[in-house]
C-alpha cells in the first residue's frame, strides 16, 4: 500500500499563488494533490486516513524544492574531484538546505581529465541523483577567466566541445562559453543541435556578438554581470543583450557578495521572474566554516563566508560562492524585497523549465515528484522533503 501524507496548516506556494491555510498530500514520490484541488486528501485508497503533518498556527510555508542549475560542490566535497562518494558528498549538503534537483558543475581543466569527470558524474545522472552536466570552461576568455586557470583555457573548437557532450553519454544539460573566440557561434549551434544548453559567460563579448550567438542559439547568460564586461553607455557589451532578449534566461548569485541589491532588482525589473534563475555557484566549502579548500586544479581561501583564489596568476579573484539556496531564498525576500512567488519562480520553476524536468520538479502540482521545502515564519528552513522521504524532517510539537 502506498504511504499518503497530508502536509497542512501552512501557507502554500503554487503556480497561481499563494494559498493560505493550504495543504499538500504526498502519495509515495508524488504530489497526489495540493491546496487548489479537489482530490480527497484524508484517507488513502482503502479508506484509512493518510499521517497528517499540522503545521497550523506556525506562520510556516510550503514551497517547491529548490533547482540549482549551476553548482560546482559543497560540504567539503567537490564535483570536479571525479569521485562519486565526493559527489555525493556535495549532492547531500545541498539537499539538506532545500536544493532537490541539481546540475554537477565542472571547473576548467583538461579535456581528458574534464571527460573522466563527465563519465562519473553522468553515472549519478543515470540513477537520480543529479539532473545533469554543466561544463563551465575551458572555452571561455582569458580576459573574463574569474577563478579559471588561464593556462588551461582554449577556443571552443567544435570538435572539442563535442567531445565533452559525448564523454557525459547524454547527460550533458549547459556549457558555458565566450562566443566571440575562435569556433565560438558554430559550437553555440552544436550545442543547441545536440540538446545542450549554450551559456554566454566569462565573456569579453561586445553586445553585436553577444545577440549573434542569441541567434545561434544561446539562451542562458551565466551568472549575470561577473565574469563579463560592465554595462557602459556606448558600449553596452554582453549584458545589455542578455537581458533584452526574451529567449534568455539570466543566473544571478544572491549571496550580496557578487551583487549589489540594485542589480539584483534592475535585472527583474528587465527580465521578471520567469527569465531569471538564482544559483549559488557554490565550490566545496557551501556548509563549511572558513579555510582553505580546492576547486579544481586551485586552492581556494575562504573568509568571512566569501571564497577567492589563494595563489597563482588569478590570486584574489571571487571562487564562486559558499551559497545555499535557502540563504538565498530567504536574502531575495527579506532584503530584496521580492514577492514570495517570485523568488519561488527563481529558484524553483525557472530553472527547472530551462533544464527540461518541468514536468517533475519546480511546482507543487499533482503528478510531479514531491520535492519541496518548509520555512517557518521567519523563511528559515525547517524541512525538506525530496521524493516523499524527509532529508530534513519539521519538528511539529
Amino acid at each position: 500500500m502506498v504511504e499518503r501524507t497530508v502536509l497542512a496548516g501552512a501557507r502554500v506556494v503554487l503556480p497561481t499563488g499563494v494559498v493560505e491555510d493550504g495543504r499538500v498530500t504526498v502519495e509515495g514520490r508524488r504530489i497526489a494533490a495540493n491546496a487548489s484541488t479537489r482530490a480527497d486528501t484524508h484517507t488513502n485508497g482503502s479508506g484509512e486516513r493518510a499521517a497528517t503533518v499540522d503545521f497550523s498556527g506556525k506562520g510556516y510555508w510550503i514551497i517547491p524544492g529548490f533547482v540549482d542549475m549551476h553548482v560546482h560542490g559543497g560540504g567539503g566535497a567537490s564535483f570536479s574531484a571525479g569521485d562519486p562518494e565526493e559527489a555525493l558528498t556535495a549532492i547531500r549538503t545541498h539537499r539538506a538546505h532545500g536544493t532537490t534537483t541539481m546540475v554537477a558543475s565542472t571547473v576548467t581543466g583538461d579535456l581528458d581529465d574534464l571527460a573522466r569527470q563527465a563519465a562519473v558524474l553522468s553515472e549519478l545522472t543515470e540513477q537520480g541523483d543529479l539532473a545533469g552536466i554543466h561544463f563551465e570552461g575551458p572555452f571561455i576568455s582569458p580576459h573574463r577567466c574569474g577563478a579559471h586557470q588561464p593556462e588551461l583555457l582554449r577556443d571552443p573548437h567544435p570538435a572539442d566541445v563535442r567531445k565533452l557532450v559525448d564523454a557525459a553519454r547524454g547527460a550533458a544539460r549547459m556549457m558555458t562559453l565566450a562566443p566571440e573566440l575562435a569556433g565560438g557561434l558554430e559550437s553555440v549551434r552544436l550545442l543547441a543541435d545536440h540538446g545542450v544548453v549554450a551559456a554566454v559567460g566569462h565573456t569579453d563579448s561586445s553586445y553585436e556578438a553577444t545577440l549573434d550567438a542569441i541567434e545561434a542559439g544561446a539562451t542562458v547568460a551565466t551568472h549575470l554581470f561577473n565574469a563579463m564586461p560592465s554595462l557602459m553607455h556606448r558600449a553596452p557589451g554582453p549584458i545589455a543583450a542578455l537581458l533584452e532578449d526574451e529567449r534568455v534566461t539570466v543566473e544571478l548569485i544572491n549571496d550580496g557578495t557578487h551583487l549589489h541589491p540594485a542589480v539584483l532588482e534592475l535585472a527583474f525589473a528587465r527580465a521578471g521572474a520567469d527569465r531569471v534563475a538564482f544559483i549559488t555557484d557554490a565550490m566545496g566549502a557551501a556548509g563549511m566554516s572558513d579555510g582553505m579548500y580546492p576547486l579544481g586544479p586551485m586552492s581556494v581561501e575562504v573568509k568571512d563566508g566569501v571564497a577567492r583564489i589563494a595563489d597563482g596568476p588569478t590570486a584574489g579573484s571571487i571562487a564562486g560562492s559558499t551559497l545555499t539556496l535557502d540563504t538565498a531564498f530567504k536574502r531575495a525576500v527579506t532584503i530584496d524585497g521580492l514577492p514570495v512567488g517570485d523568488a519561488v519562480r527563481a529558484l524553483s520553476a525557472t530553472p527547472a523549465r530551462l533544464l527540461g524536468v518541468a514536468d517533475r520538479a519546480g511546482s507543487l502540482e499533482p503528478g510531479k515528484d514531491a520535492d519541496l521545502v518548509v520555512l517557518d515564519a521567519s523563511y528559515d528552513l525547517v524541512g525538506v522533503m525530496r521524493k516523499g522521504d524527509w532529508v530534513v524532517r519539521p519538528e511539529v510539537s
